[in-house]
């Protein structure tokens, strides 16, 4: 199998943001608004990569051929300036495998792949559910590490294990056990990334390269101020951004973070767009809580 081009070190950049998806007045996915929020993603917060099919992007809830327009709509619309990366993880090997095989030929330049939730396989099955999406394609492969949605954590042993495969690079870690994840950076070539916005900053000074963002819909452009300020050594003002910062990254996820982030996009100009059941919009009180934090973070 030929093996993509991968800066194993920094596969995704600094920023990624798990985009939500748009839908239009009557529910259906809206490419349109898809693009146009993937080019201010990208020109406006700076993002590296964006996320797409991922759960905040509601993907439990699109079609295969809605996810697949979605990638080619995104792609088409960033072009060269930022890395795709497909979220295709289910609970379903098989599916997860046809989804990754789907996103690969669609364009995508990277895939997302969660824990198999809800069936809880033990962690010999992990590793070989990620080494088989990982044979599927030739696209670059992160570790979606989220145990209080997936209800499994994957153990510092089956990540090690996992990183000796040259496509799987990078982890979305929001396992929130950071000396775990040290312990995995230190005896791996694994990429981790923030899955959880608060979390960067601490991360970060374990070895840690960027975040996965929700809340970066809005805060993207600081929180890269902040990643390279620490990066360049500037502590204090690594701090002093991340303190700022912080009470939006812990207020998106007041209730479900795509709920907040479309209500927060619709006051900085963008449509109401709705969600798709079970979600359901954030309620006034909520909308305003979060958009008064990101009018208080300057944002």
């Amino acid at each position: 199998m030929a093996v993509m081009d991968v800066e194993r070190s920094l596969p995704f950049g600094r920023l990624a943001t798990a985009m939500v998806t748009p839908f239009t007045a009557d529910g259906a996915v809206d490419l349109v608004q898809a693009a146009r929020l993937a080019q201010w993603l990208v020109d406006q917060q700076g993002n590296d990569a964006i996320i797409v099919n991922g759960t905040t992007g509601e993907a439990p809830t699109t079609s295969a051929a809605e996810k697949r327009a979605l990638i080619e709509t995104v792609k088409a619309a960033v072009g060269e300036r930022a890395r795709i990366v497909a979220g295709v993880g289910t609970f379903d090997t098989a599916h997860t495998v046809e989804l990754a095989q789907q996103a690969a030929t669609a364009g995508a330049d990277g895939l997302l792949v969660v824990t198999p939730y809800y069936s809880r396989p033990p962690q010999d099955a992990l590793v070989a559910h990620f080494q088989r999406v990982a044979e599927a394609t030739d696209r670059p492969i992160m570790i979606y590490d989220i145990p209080h949605r997936s209800g499994v954590a994957m153990e510092p042993a089956s990540l090690i294990e996992l990183a000796r495969h040259p496509l799987i690079v990078a982890v979305k870690d929001a396992k929130g056990q950071p000396v775990s994840s040290a312990q995995v950076m230190a005896q791996t070539g694994l990429a981790y990334y923030a899955g959880d916005d608060a979390m960067v900053l601490p991360l970060l000074a374990v070895g840690a390269v960027g975040v996965v963002g929700t809340s970066t819909h809005f805060s993207g452009a600081a929180s890269k101020a902040m990643i390279e300020s620490f990066l360049a050594g500037r502590l204090d003002q690594a701090l002093a951004l991340y303190r700022r910062l912080l009470p939006v990254y812990t207020g998106v996820f007041a209730t479900q973070g795509v709920m907040l982030v479309k209500a927060g996009l619709a006051a900085r100009g963008f449509p109401e767009w709705g969600l798709r059941a079970p979600l359901l919009p954030a309620s006034p009180a909520q909308a305003a809580r979060f958009v008064a934090l990101l009018d208080a973070a300057g944002l």
